[in-house]
Order: C-alpha cells, then sequence, then structure tokens
C-alpha cells in the first residue's frame, strides 16, 4: 500500500504541470478571444456580424469599399440610441428641474400654464400642453443665461439627476452595447457624431465623459444666442427662441452644415431618424444603417408603433426595403446598461 501510494503521488506531480499547461492554454485563449470581440455585451448573431463585416469592409485598404479615415463618418441618435429616453426624455426632465429651480422668480407661474402643472406635479397637464407648451417651458427654462451659466446648469443636473424607474443616474442609463460601438468604432478610424433633436448646448458639458465624444462632435437643436458686452465681461447670452431644430429632415441639414460630408454609417430608434437613415444609405459604396427597436420591457422598455416618444413607425415599415438594420434589444444585446 504504501508503495502504491507513494507511485500515486509520483504520478500527480508528473500530471500537475501538464494539468497546469492545459489551464493557462485555455486562459490564454480566452482572453484572446475576449480581447479581440470588442463588442462583447452584443450577443452573437446576424445583426452583430453585420456591424463587424461592414467595418471591416469599409476599412480594408485592398477592398473595394475602402473609406478614407476622413472620409469614415458615423452619426448616432441621442435619445433612444444612446441612452433612455423614457417616460420622457432627459432633456425634459432637466428642463422641469429648472422650472422648479426658478419658480421663486416668477410667482406668475403659479397660475400660468403650463408652468402650473409643472409645479404642481401634474404631467398628464403638461402632456396635454403638446409641442407649444413644452417650447414654453423650454424656453423659460434654458434662456436668458450665459453660455457658461448654462454648462454649469447642465452639469449639476448631471451629476445629481437619476431616473425615475432604474434609480440610477441618468448618464448611467446610457446603453452599454453602444458604448462598446462607439469605441470599436474610433478603433477603426471612424470618426463618431451624436445627431440629436436635444439641445446641443444640454448635450455638450457631459457627452466626453460619457461618451467619450468631443463637445464639437454634438449636432443638436439650438436656441438663439448674442454676444454682448457687460461691463469688462464679453458673454454669450441665450436668447428665448430656437434658431434651428434638428429633427427628421433638420436633422440631414444639421449634418451638412455642421459636419460636411455624408455619413456611412447611421444609427437611430425613432421615425425622427428617417430622413438621417435615409440620407446616409441613399449615398454610393457601402453604407449600413441601423435601428434599436425597443422590445425588452424588463430591462428597460418596450414600445414602438404607438409610443409617445421615440414612436417608431414608417422607419420600421421601410426597414427591410432600404436595408436597414434592425437591433432588437431584447434579443441583440447582452446587457443594457453598464454594470
Amino acid at each position: 500500500m504504501k508503495g502504491l501510494k507513494g507511485m500515486r503521488n509520483r504520478n500527480s506531480e508528473r500530471s500537475l504541470p501538464w494539468a497546469t499547461s492545459v489551464a493557462f492554454l485555455c486562459a490564454s485563449c480566452l482572453a484572446q478571444a475576449q480581447a479581440q470581440d470588442q463588442l462583447p455585451s452584443w450577443n452573437e448573431g446576424g445583426v452583430k456580424q453585420a456591424i463587424v463585416d461592414f467595418v471591416a469592409q469599409v476599412s480594408d485598404e485592398d477592398g473595394n469599399d475602402y473609406v478614407p479615415p476622413a472620409e469614415r463618418i458615423a452619426v448616432f441618435d441621442n435619445d433612444g440610441t444612446l441612452w433612455c429616453e423614457q417616460p420622457t426624455y432627459g432633456q425634459v426632465a432637466f428642463i422641469l428641474d429648472q422650472i422648479a429651480k426658478l419658480a421663486s422668480d416668477h410667482p406668475e407661474w403659479k397660475t400660468e400654464q403650463p408652468f402650473q402643472a409643472v409645479l404642481e406635479g401634474d404631467m398628464e397637464a403638461v402632456a396635454a400642453s403638446g409641442r407649444t407648451g413644452l417650447l414654453k417651458l423650454a424656453t423659460a427654462a434654458q434662456s436668458g443665461m450665459t453660455a457658461e451659466e448654462f454648462d454649469s446648469a447642465v452639469n449639476e443636473w448631471a451629476r445629481t439627476a437619476q431616473h425615475p424607474r432604474f434609480h440610477r443616474l441618468y448618464t448611467r442609463c446610457v446603453y452599454q452595447p453602444q458604448l462598446e460601438l462607439l469605441e470599436y468604432l474610433k478603433s477603426k478610424g471612424f470618426k463618431t457624431f451624436i445627431v440629436s433633436g436635444g439641445g446641443v448646448a444640454f448635450m455638450r458639458p457631459w457627452t466626453a465623459q460619457v461618451y467619450g465624444l468631443p463637445r464639437e462632435r454634438v449636432v443638436g437643436s439650438r436656441m438663439a444666442a448674442e454676444y454682448q458686452v457687460e461691463g469688462s465681461k464679453r458673454v454669450v447670452l441665450r436668447q428665448p427662441r430656437f434658431d434651428f431644430v434638428n429633427d427628421k429632415e433638420g436633422k440631414v441639414v444639421g449634418i451638412y452644415q455642421h459636419i460636411g460630408l455624408r455619413p456611412i454609417l447611421a444609427f437611430g430608434n425613432s421615425d425622427g431618424d428617417f430622413q438621417m437613415l435615409e440620407y446616409t444609405t441613399g449615398g454610393t459604396g457601402a453604407r449600413l444603417g441601423l435601428i434599436v427597436h425597443h422590445t425588452d420591457g424588463e430591462r428597460e422598455y418596450a414600445y414602438d408603433r404607438d409610443s409617445r416618444i421615440g414612436r417608431l413607425r414608417q422607419a420600421l415599415d421601410e426597414a427591410d426595403e432600404n436595408g436597414w438594420v434592425v437591433v432588437d434589444m431584447k434579443r441583440d444585446w447582452k446587457q443594457v446598461f453598464p454594470e
């Protein structure tokens, strides 16, 4: 027995290096696979493969569809495409918070709609005021201050404001798969832009920290502004009116005026992005249009055709005809928000 026990020990000792080598090899292969997969939060399948194939196609210098880096432009909508837009847009939440903060300087708002509805927390009445009411709130909450003062107000909101359902900062309600895609495109020589119906001045203070995109890569709706001299100060003062709405057809105009090149990749989630997708994929050469379809009511929200926010009807109906790739959130995303 003693000899048998000794033999087992010697065999174990001889097998240990082999087992260690196998374990090390397996770990190395796994690490290498993970390092090569720059989109780990995307489930394997046709959608992920379509993205990878397209990027390889336009970045292959020896291929027929090669696109020089200077022309490798990708545009992303923001609300509902890069971060959660339900139950209301992030900027609307900011506007409502601003109205509450400014209310003490405006006693007339207690009896004036839609301000009264905001102060009383009557969101149904706010919604009933429609586009006219929202524009009224937006101009009151976001004008009459300098550019620096507005930046400061947005930054303060972004540091503290939490989503009512997920109880995390709005800036942590961004989509992990999209963060990976932005970084992946950057690594492949793409220049990415946000092209949103939201206010450009609202997005610029936090996009670098959240998306890794500098201020100049943001295209959005604009409030009028004027240069003014106040004593020894030279300031840009925000005016109570809009001079450009970057939505629907406006997104194409915004791309032309701000970027100056037709994108080769566009990513949206609603009919407000239809023209941007149409313009992008309507050019010559390799093109890719993508649509986030919100199908996951457990991890996020499920909505499309009849939604008051982020309605997706025309773009969904015409996706196949236009060759646009529909990203099913429930099926195609392994993870929705960052851990």
